[in-house]
């Protein structure tokens, strides 16, 4: 007989371990593996519809789902990085990986994600979990008899993080799986400010600046930012976006205040739910001394690291026919928490 907590097969939770994840030779270099998913993988095909859900203070965020929630064995929330959406090739080529496996994903996008501008000025960030937590309430409620397990990526994985220490009792989201975690938001700033690392972080800038610059244009921001639209022009990194914007807009001193309440490595320690934490030390977005040490996991956290795997990229296979090696680990995750019902979860034992 053994607890919910220890029937996902080969997870030493309370522990950092040594990931099973080895690139191939033609994607050892962590660029590679980041930008190779992104733009020149091919999509896997997923049916998906959309379905807008309208959240307490009138705004909105634009949900996503694939499967047959009726016919699944459970469902996988799914949470995406900054300025990510369906379009994103981790978030589509997840969700086809679990659809495949029988299983319903719903994909939350963020305030103001996905192609449509939210209706209010606030935004999201990596800290914010209301939303999310509305969401996965609202969702139990609609599907109270079907099991779930929910999976962030960047961003999105920092943000369920501290969602999952903020509600230790929570008893909605059976098992939680965080890929390429920001763990520590004020080192990453400084990180991907640096060589080649800039790259990404232009391209991230670029869409959060336009889409705010159209916002502007249609709500008044006069008394949330003290900053003007030529200004926020000539930002050139993500700590000026934080300073200027995410800070005065969600309630934060500055940006220094916002990476410190917000960072996950902080809230880590605080989480009762089984959660596998996957991380690459070669990370672009980050440095590799951001991962945190092992006193700083709780009891129901498994951190697995890898030397390499790049941003959310943990590819194998041949450039050809590449495989992406974090699908399979989430498959063998999961299965164990959200195949069966709860009257096998009472009696099923481990190989």
């Amino acid at each position: 007989m053994y607890s919910e907590s220890q029937i996902s097969q080969n997870v030493r939770y309370g522990e950092i371990v040594k990931s099973d994840f080895r690139p191939p030779w033609w994607a050892k270099n962590r660029h590679v593996q980041t930008i190779f998913p992104r733009f020149i993988q091919k999509r896997a095909k997923l049916d998906y519809r959309k379905e807008k859900l309208v959240l307490p203070d009138g705004d909105f965020v634009n949900l996503i789902w694939a499967g047959d929630v009726k016919k699944s064995s459970g469902i996988i929330a799914l949470f995406h990085g900054l300025e990510g959406s369906i379009r994103s090739h981790y978030i589509n080529d997840m969700a086809a990986n679990f659809v495949r496996q029988g299983y319903a994903v719903v994909l939350m996008h963020f305030r103001g994600c996905g192609g449509e501008h939210n209706a209010t000025p606030r935004a999201y960030h990596s800290g914010e979990t209301q939303d999310a937590w509305y969401f996965l309430n609202w969702l139990e409620h609609k599907f109270p008899e079907t099991r779930k397990a929910a999976m962030g990526f960047s961003l999105g994985a920092n943000m369920l993080l501290k969602l999952l220490s903020e509600q230790p009792k929570q008893q909605i989201v059976k098992a939680a799986m965080a890929v390429s975690t920001p763990f520590n938001l004020a080192l990453c700033a400084i990180s991907i400010n640096q060589g080649f690392s800039r790259v990404y972080q232009a391209y991230l800038l670029k869409s959060m600046v336009s889409n705010l610059l159209i916002k502007m244009r249609n709500m008044d921001y006069s008394k949330l930012i003290k900053v003007s639209e030529s200004q926020i022009k000539q930002f050139r990194d993500f700590r000026d976006f934080d300073q200027h914007i995410t800070a005065p807009l969600h309630g934060f001193e500055d940006a220094d205040d916002y990476y410190q309440k917000c960072s996950s490595q902080h809230f880590i320690k605080g989480i009762a739910t089984p959660t596998l934490v996957i991380h690459a030390k070669d990370d672009p977005f980050m440095h590799s001394s951001i991962v945190p040490d092992a006193v700083l996991l709780s009891p129901s956290v498994c951190l697995e690291v890898s030397e390499k795997g790049g941003h959310v990229g943990f590819m194998q296979g041949t450039p050809w026919r590449p495989k992406i090696w974090m699908q399979q680990r989430a498959n063998t995750f999961f299965k164990p928490f959200i195949a069966y019902n709860s009257e096998h979860l009472s009696t099923v034992e481990l190989k």
